[in-house]
């Protein structure tokens, strides 16, 4: 099941896609009643919702709008709390991040942070390259946990059932930030700087583990090429991890960090610049196109 957030004729709503993911069907129609977000649906639905839903998406009726009637919204437009971030969870990012920072092992925790979503972008929307304050914007494809169901010292053998799905999401970051406040918050943080997209993907769709390839271009030029399985850290690593003495909650972002071939990481380093189209893509999920302005 593909959920999506997206507008039409004015109006916000929430639906999921048909089974040749070319229409959407609102999911107040699917369930007879109201349903005001996807945080709301996430955090209020029940097995038997999911499995209603399930059922109309594999009936393949011909209901619902077309797709390129839509505009799409990021899945989650507003976040409930920051959203969870790892760092360096790909052996190669590791290495390619040597050269700016000082590293001589691979992490043995994972290195988590958050990172302000206030105005999360979706596919299609534009990523405000601030001028005015930096010249390093750089991106970073990632794979996104949406979680859906609280929990806190999760085990790592129970993890995925406190997962609703996945997305992707562009950690879009000013480099030149990060390094003038020595952490990442600041430099991850500026508004659009968090794109994610184009779907919420119900955690049934995937074969576990995850081996999901994971790419990312800018203006066509493959730039990230690599796949989950290389993950230092798995994702029930890290949600057990992170999860101790903290309470992971429904409509949780956890990002699970980028592979190597982000733009600092070249020399000389390739940031993108005003009408840079970037294109994150994870399989089994889709593309996440934006435009830099």
């Amino acid at each position: 099941m593909y959920f999506a957030t997206f507008v039409q004729n004015g109006k916000e709503a929430v639906g999921v896609l048909s089974k040749e993911q070319k229409k959407v069907t609102e999911l107040s129609s699917i369930l007879g009643r109201r349903v005001g977000s996807l945080l709301e649906f996430i955090e209020e639905a029940s097995d038997r919702d999911v499995e209603t839903i399930r059922d109309y998406v594999e009936k393949g009726t011909d209901e619902g709008a077309s797709l390129e009637s839509v505009n799409l919204l990021a899945p989650i437009p507003v976040l409930k709390r920051n959203a969870f971030c790892l760092g360096l969870n790909y052996k190669e990012h590791v290495k390619e991040s040597q050269s700016v920072r000082s590293l001589d092992k691979l992490p043995e925790h994972p290195v988590f942070f958050s990172k302000a979503a206030i105005d999360v972008i979706g596919t299609g929307m534009e990523i405000d390259s601030h001028p005015d304050l930096t010249s390093e914007v750089d991106y970073e494809v990632e794979l996104a946990v949406v979680i859906g169901k609280a929990g806190k010292n999760i085990p790592e053998e129970s993890a995925y059932d406190h997962i609703f799905g996945f997305t992707i999401l562009n950690d879009i970051t000013a480099r030149d930030i990060q390094r003038r406040h020595f952490q990442w918050f600041k430099g991850k943080s500026l508004d659009t700087f968090t794109a994610m997209g184009p779907y919420l993907v119900h955690k049934s769709v995937f074969d576990l583990p995850l081996e999901l390839d994971v790419k990312s271009f800018v203006n066509g030029e493959l730039r990230q090429n690599s796949n989950t399985k290389h993950m230092i850290f798995s994702i029930p690593r890290i949600i057990s991890e992170l999860s101790q003495s903290l309470t992971l909650m429904p409509g949780d972002v956890i990002s699970t960090g980028t592979p190597e071939g982000v733009g600092m990481g070249f020399k000389p380093p390739k940031y993108l610049k005003r009408g840079d189209v970037v294109e994150c893509y994870v399989e089994g999920i889709g593309t996440l196109r934006n435009v830099v302005r």
